[in-house]
């Protein structure tokens, strides 16, 4: 049994529809996962990682520790350095998962004093980790310039002369799909010698040349503090790295906790992100594939009449508002039964009133299936 407190917040999930559970997967249409690529699947990247495993002579199936004490093999310091040649930047560190490496930054570079300014729908990792943090984090209405200028104008009346100012943003954000307005935020930084923190999780491997991210298609890699990239997207496999400078590097190996003491990856999947890079150094055509199907299926909304349900996105996360979990869920249900595997998104994921289809496009969805789903789309949503 339970103690009565967590019963009750079970039982409140229940009562709403919005109890989690854990299900197998199903052999249906993915329009679903964070596959965007297809990398995860690549019999190719997968042969590539094998490759590179033996050129290294590395055939432990384990890390066997930590990066501190007995896993810091050749392996992840070259693959350190191909990640960040690829995103130029200075370094990269490489953690075991976003959420890890959101955790780690947060919770150990704001210091006691500092601001942390958050984006309102910044991912749950970043939360949680500003709430692990001795910094104040105040969050601001989502993309709006004007309520974070206010913010940045009013910590600076108040700080104490020591105090640190960090502005944090993401490149596509997982539950709307839509992108900041990041040279102007970049802009307000530079204003109010404020750190700005991106997290690209969704924007690495789909958005700007050869699938580098939006702060490198708008040429600001040099005016960011930190990049937050992550593995376990487009680019098919687990993990994440922080980009910046080496000093940032050489902090967060002492501080970052969430660095320190786990273990690291196992060496395949090290091997399995060298791959993986390699080939969006080397071929752009599952780039091009998905950035096709994204066109088709924002032309497809437009035709069906059904603007008004989706929030606009030029990313590969498409996101159809329809409100209250049963109804969200019910559609999901009927989507699911024509074997497209579209997940609904509930309260409390998202704010009561906004619950969701969150639809995710792929290299390797085809034109008749993206026209099929508007068709069903409307159908369920027009009767």
């Amino acid at each position: 049994m339970l103690p009565n407190k967590l019963q009750d917040k079970i039982d409140a999930r229940v009562k709403d529809n919005s109890l989690r559970s854990l299900g197998l997967s199903q052999d249906l249409l993915d329009f679903s996962s964070n596959d965007y690529l297809g990398f995860s699947r690549s019999k190719k990247i997968y042969n590539k990682a094998c490759d590179i495993l033996k050129q290294h002579d590395f055939q432990a199936n384990g890390a066997t520790g930590s990066r501190l004490l007995t896993a810091n093999h050749p392996l992840y310091l070259d693959t350190e350095k191909q990640i960040a040649s690829f995103h130029n930047s200075p370094t990269a560190l490489i953690f075991n998962s976003g959420y890890d490496a959101n955790i780690g930054f947060f919770s150990s570079v704001p210091q006691r004093g500092d601001v942390i300014l958050y984006d309102a729908l910044c991912h749950a990792s970043i939360r949680d980790g500003i709430a692990m943090s001795h910094a104040k984090g105040h969050k601001f209405l989502h993309n709006n310039l004007k309520v974070l200028e206010n913010l940045l104008v009013t910590q600076q009346q108040v700080k104490n002369k020591s105090a640190e100012i960090y502005v944090v943003t993401e490149a596509v954000f997982s539950m709307d799909g839509d992108m900041p307005p990041l040279k102007a935020i970049a802009s307000l930084c530079e204003k109010y010698s404020a750190y700005l923190i991106v997290d690209q999780a969704h924007a690495t491997g789909v958005i700007g040349p050869k699938g580098k991210g939006l702060v490198q298609e708008l040429g600001l890699e040099d005016v960011i503090f930190a990049r937050i990239v992550t593995f376990g997207k487009a680019i098919g496999c687990h993990g994440a790295a922080i980009l910046g400078s080496g000093e940032l590097k050489n902090y967060l190996i002492n501080f970052a906790r969430s660095f320190i003491y786990t273990t690291a990856l196992p060496p395949h999947t090290i091997a399995t992100i060298r791959a993986a890079y390699s080939e969006l150094e080397q071929n752009s055509d599952a780039i091009k594939k998905l950035q096709n199907n994204i066109s088709l299926l924002q032309k497809g909304i437009v035709d069906a009449q059904l603007t008004s349900y989706f929030i606009s996105s030029q990313s590969a996360i498409h996101c159809c508002v329809i409100k209250g979990n049963k109804a969200t869920k019910d559609i999901s249900v009927l989507l699911q039964q024509n074997r497209f595997d579209v997940k609904p998104i509930l309260s409390p994921t998202v704010p009561r009133g906004q619950e969701r289809l969150r639809i995710c496009l792929h290299s390797y969805n085809t034109k008749e299936d993206i026209t099929t789903l508007v068709r069903l789309l409307k159908e369920f949503l027009t009767p």
